[in-house]
């Protein structure tokens, strides 16, 4: 069985593409039965974000199952197979271990160290759990990713001095209008991307936070804790009249904001411009918002061209984080072989063993006249020979597990003495680690 990540993301893909490939937190079961019930795909994990959607698979056969999740994106989205295909990558084995790590650890996000991705790895693996869609060795790999996040977090500055979608979206806005002091804000969503724009602006005397969410106990306790007020969201366009600035992110599958709803608002409130920041994926308001007078909309794209001007710092540490990818990279392999090398040595033990008390049998016979004395000491006779016959080759293929020799000596090993190829020996994984990096 081989590893594969087939995906799109913000470098790949334009924010329409994006929105239409992402997958909801309600709809994510139900994409998940749709991956394993495919012919070629074993266990799965599926990562969505506002940036990125990738499948993560066991599969039996590479290309077959790239094909397998490529349908399957494309059943989701509705998308034709031409748009979908130029925007798709594809990693198989190591490398696809590798853009793991690299997703964990920061270094592949739109806003490089943003600390939210780790916690969305870890969800997307526990959610692919709850399914049972995974099983020991995925694992084993989404397991080890959070610990390489950490490990970037930890060991190095790349997530220090916090820029995050939320907080990036605040700025973004803050600079549009030079700022933010003085103006009314409404912020449509209350999730973990929303909590992040109205804490963000806690901090950047605003004049008022007015937060608007589906669950009105989520709106009300984000609203007291950053000195704002709540509203529902059938109250959240009457709340645009006030406002002058809206900052959208909400999980919603459609627009919450039409064209004509802001045409009709904007006639009501003339000489009153409206900056409107939509970070949402799908996006919240009707990109047609953009040509309404006295509007201007900023989405995901705008806020990418922002990162990229804002990231220096952290891009410095980049090096040094690939490098802890490449030394847990390393590792992985070395477990993988060793795991790999464990039952081979099983099978080679159990095949001298049986050879060993085919022959003690063949000699039966003349055997039985021995008093149990002597039979015993030929056994132990017998018994030892073995094992210091097979000690060195045993001691040299575990020694090689993780080496670039490895898949020599375990060949070879197969070939002498005739060995069947046998699976990894899996343990049960241990559970992921409870404690992440606040979401940023």
């Amino acid at each position: 069985m081989s590893l594969i990540v087939v995906g799109l993301n913000h470098r790949t893909a334009p924010v329409d593409v994006l929105e239409r490939a992402a997958v909801s937190r309600t709809d994510l079961p139900k994409a998940l039965l749709d991956l394993t019930q495919r012919d070629h795909l074993s266990e799965v994990v599926l990562l969505s974000t506002c940036n990125r959607t990738e499948v993560y698979a066991r599969c039996t056969k590479f290309h077959a199952a790239v094909d397998d999740v490529r349908l399957s994106i494309l059943r989701h989205a509705g998308l034709s197979d031409d748009v979908l295909s130029e925007h798709l990558y594809t990693y198989y084995d190591d490398a696809a271990v590798a853009h793991l790590f690299g997703v964990a650890a920061g270094v592949d996000s739109m806003i490089v160290g943003e600390g939210e991705i780790l916690g969305q790895v870890r969800d997307a693996w526990l959610a692919a759990e709850d399914e049972g869609c995974t099983g020991t060795a995925l694992a084993r790999t989404f397991r080890q990713s959070v610990e390489v996040g950490k490990r970037a977090r930890t060991e190095t500055t790349i997530g220090q001095r916090k820029v995050s979608i939320a907080s990036a979206a605040v700025e973004l806005a803050s600079r549009y209008l030079t700022s933010l002091e003085g103006k009314r804000i409404l912020v449509l969503g209350a999730g973990e991307v929303g909590e992040g724009m109205a804490v963000a602006l806690a901090g950047s005397s605003v004049r008022d936070v007015i937060v608007a969410n589906r669950s009105p106990e989520r709106a009300d306790a984000l609203a007291t804790r950053v000195g704002g007020r709540a509203v529902s969201l059938d109250d959240a366009r009457g709340a645009l009249h006030e406002v002058d600035v809206l900052l959208a992110s909400t999980a919603a599958t459609d627009l919450m904001l039409e064209r004509s709803d802001v045409e009709s608002l904007m006639q009501s409130r003339p000489h009153r411009p409206l900056l409107v920041v939509d970070v949402a994926v799908p996006r919240d308001v009707d990109p047609g918002v953009a040509e309404v007078e006295g509007v201007t909309l900023l989405d995901i794209d705008d806020l990418k061209a922002f990162a990229e001007d804002s990231m220096e710092q952290r891009r410095g540490e980049v090096g040094t984080v690939r490098a802890i990818i490449t030394d847990e990279l390393d590792r992985y392999r070395a477990e993988r072989s060793a795991r790999e090398v464990a039952p081979l040595i099983t099978v080679l033990r159990e095949r001298a063993e049986e050879i060993r008390r085919a022959e003690l049998a063949r000699w039966g016979s003349q055997l039985d006249v021995l008093d149990p004395a002597q039979r015993e000491a030929i056994d132990a006779v017998t018994r030892g020979l073995v094992n210091k016959l097979l000690h060195e080759p045993t001691v040299r293929v575990k020694e090689a597990a993780g080496s670039d020799n490895s898949e020599i000596f375990v060949d070879a090993l197969r070939a002498l003495f005739d060995l069947p190829h046998t699976p990894a020996g899996d343990d049960l994984p241990d559970t992921l680690p409870d404690t992440l990096p606040d979401a940023e």
